[in-house]
This record gives C-alpha cells, structure tokens and sequence, in this order.
C-alpha cells in the first residue's frame, strides 16, 4: 500500500514545514509524496513546504475542493489522504489506515480534539465519533482509495465550501465510513480568534444552508461575515 498525503493550503507558512516532516517521519515507505497543494499562498509557505520535503502544486483556483482535485490528479499513490495544515493525524496513521482497508472498509477518518484545554472544545470534539453527516468534516482528516474518489468525480468544484461534506452525501449512500477512535490533533485558533458562540452559529448556519441546497457563494459569504480570518 502507498498513500499520497495531500495538503490544500493558502499562507500557512508557520504551520506547513512541521506538518509535512512529521508525515514523512511517522509514515515512512508508505508515504510514497506528501503533495502541498497551495491556492496562492503571499508568505513563506511554498518555500517552506519545499524545504521541509514536499511537492508543492500551485493550484489557480483559491478553493480547497479545487486544490485537492489538483492534489488527486498528480497522485501517484494507491491511497488518497487528504490532511488540513492545521490538523496533526494519530503517528499511527498507517498502520490504521492499512486495517480499515483490511476490515472491508473502502474509506476512513479519525476522531479529532483541539489543541486547547477548554471544556467547550472538548464538548464539541465529542461528537465527531459520530457518522451522521453533520458530525463530518475535514478535520478528521480523510483517506479512501484513489479509485473510489474517482468512482465519484472527486470534489465537486461547485463547492466552494462544505466540498467534504458534499463528497461524503454522496459516497456514503455506496461505502461505509470507518471513524477510527484515535485522535487528529487540530488547531483551536478559528475559535480563539472568533469565540465558541460565533464559531458555532456559523457552523450552524452553513450547514443547514447546505442541506437546504443554498448556493456556495452564498454560504461562503454569510460564514466570511461571521467568521474572522477565514
């Protein structure tokens, strides 16, 4: 089994080159390429991902669903996973991504918690042990096989934002989902630079736009309104 690890990212230079050293660390051999796909990124982040190992794609599209397509396409593993620059996965990661494959499962994630003690983040970090789709979400970081991404066209372009949650709608009516009960460790800035409250509403909101079909550009609009530097 080879993995192809892929990283969206737009200016994460102080987070990029320790993320993509600790995958290529605790992956070994299997991690065939760690792919840094970036949006247009105006810091350091395309010099410090090279740097520290990975192969940067410059994506000209600033979307996640469009730079993680980009990310697919140039994938030479047999297993896409896809990894936030804000989120640290289990060390573990490929010895449990190579036992879901092996329990029949054709897709996988991880549990998450933030990287901060506070009590409501913990709550939130509860229910991503679920499957429902609104437990769902990229930070639990996600692998499947290269060929069930393209079984379903990959991320739909369309989406500008909640692509993930639109990939798994419609993934999860054919192929179960495996939630590995280990933690991704990911970043609580988004909430310490807006508060619980906010963050929480426009999570809210977004979704239930979502369900209720609302354009892409009008979620995103709403939730850059509600959210500060997102």
């Amino acid at each position: 089994m080879t993995i192809t690890v892929i990283i969206p990212v737009l200016n994460e230079a102080k987070n990029i080159a320790g993320l993509v050293r600790y995958v290529h660390l605790n992956g070994g051999q299997a991690v065939q390429e760690v792919l840094v796909v970036d949006g247009g990124s105006t810091d350091d982040t395309v010099a410090e991902a090279q740097g520290a190992g990975a192969r940067v794609i410059r994506c000209a599209v600033q979307s996640r669903a469009a730079q993680m397509n980009a990310g697919a396409r140039e994938a030479r593993g047999q297993v896409l996973y896809f990894v936030h620059a804000d989120a640290l996965p289990p060390a573990t990661f490929v010895s449990d991504i190579q036992e879901t494959f092996e329990a029949g499962f054709k897709m996988g994630c991880y549990r998450y918690r933030f990287d901060s003690p506070r009590f409501l983040l913990k709550i939130n970090a509860y229910f991503n042990r679920f499957d429902a789709l609104s437990c769902q979400g990229g930070d639990k970081t996600f692998f499947l096989h290269r060929e069930i991404f393209a079984e379903f066209g990959g991320y739909d372009e369309y989406y500008t934002i909640m692509e993930e949650y639109d990939f798994l709608r419609r993934a999860l009516k054919r192929y179960r989902l495996r939630t590995i009960p280990k933690y991704a460790v990911v970043s609580a800035r988004k909430y310490e630079q807006n508060g619980w409250l906010r963050v929480q509403l426009a999570n809210i909101v977004v979704f239930n736009l979502f369900l209720l079909g609302a354009a892409p550009a009008r979620m995103k609009r709403i939730y850059k309104k509600l959210i500060r530097n997102w």
